[in-house]
């Protein structure tokens, strides 16, 4: 391996794991935080990436704008599911949350399957983002995909900053602690939950988004990345935002250069780090903190 290839797979296992760990903190959030098994969380994702290709024609080359409109879509469509169905799922035991959040996913995918169809859709790439960069003599790398990359550090740095920094971060922090206590102190911790979960289905929602342009849009994508998305969070540590972010790169470059190295056995790659870890740090890479 050169070291053009070498460098431009890099590239590839941070965008790999930078848009992963979008998907995986909106889980993080309502998994770690909210204490709901959401089995349903890769449906948003897949929901992100169809409304990228619905809302394609109406933008046109205003990608920023039509981001921005998938995300606030997505956000009222997780307020709207918090308040009917997940508001009744947190004293309940996980069973009903796994039978309920499979519903759902049932549901996702018979309204995908009436309003687009079964076929496969290509989302085009903006032509501001369609260049490429030279990486060597022979090899480029797409200019869309350091967008990608870059656009979801950003909204990484924003996600922790929240947490961390301020006030609403504060009580989501104390909330997951203690429910009962904030809410003696006068929170609305419904509400709190509701924004949580609707943050989260955003999240997911805006990954799909991305990832559009650079992978079809399909039926059943969502299955496939809820698997790795519980296995970043495990990975990281339930309830841990920058644990998913670590775990999220580390699966990236084990899957990119497991393709590429052991092409027969990369299916096992991330389980096998996943065991490793867990065999060292039964409680996840941030067993505390945010």
């Amino acid at each position: 391996m050169d070291i053009s290839t070498f460098l431009a797979q890099c590239l590839n296992a941070v965008q790999y794991g930078l848009l992963l760990f979008l998907v995986a903190s909106g889980l993080t959030l309502i998994f770690g935080i909210m204490g709901v098994i959401n089995l349903a969380h890769g449906s948003f994702y897949m929901i992100g990436a169809y409304m990228a290709w619905a809302l394609a024609p109406l933008f046109g080359d205003q990608f920023l704008l039509q981001l921005l409109a998938g995300v606030v879509l997505a956000a009222a469509l997780g307020f709207v599911l918090e308040w009917i169905f997940f508001s009744y799922l947190y004293q309940r035991d996980h069973l009903q949350q796994v039978l309920m959040t499979y519903a759902l996913i049932l549901v996702f995918e018979e309204l995908r399957s009436l309003l687009a169809g079964n076929e496969v859709h290509g989302v085009n790439i903006p032509p501001w983002l369609s260049g490429s960069i030279a990486l060597g003599d022979l090899m480029s790398y797409p200019v869309y995909n350091l967008f990608a990359s870059a656009a979801c550090l950003l909204v990484a740095f924003g996600l922790y900053w929240v947490v961390n920094r301020t006030r609403l971060g504060m009580m989501i922090r104390a909330g997951a602690s203690n429910r009962d206590m904030v809410r003696g102190l006068g929170i609305n911790i419904g509400m709190l939950y509701r924004i949580v979960f609707a943050a989260g289905v955003a999240l997911a929602a805006l990954a799909g988004m991305i990832a559009a342009p650079m992978a079809s849009v399909y039926p059943g994508m969502g299955g496939q990345v809820l698997i790795i998305c519980f296995v970043v969070v495990v990975i990281g540590g339930i309830g841990s935002i920058s644990g998913a972010l670590i775990a999220s790169l580390l699966v990236g470059f084990v899957d990119t250069f497991g393709k590429v190295l052991f092409t027969q056995f990369s299916g096992l790659s991330i389980y096998l780090l996943m065991a490793l870890i867990l065999i060292w740090r039964p409680q996840g890479l941030k067993s505390k903190g945010y």
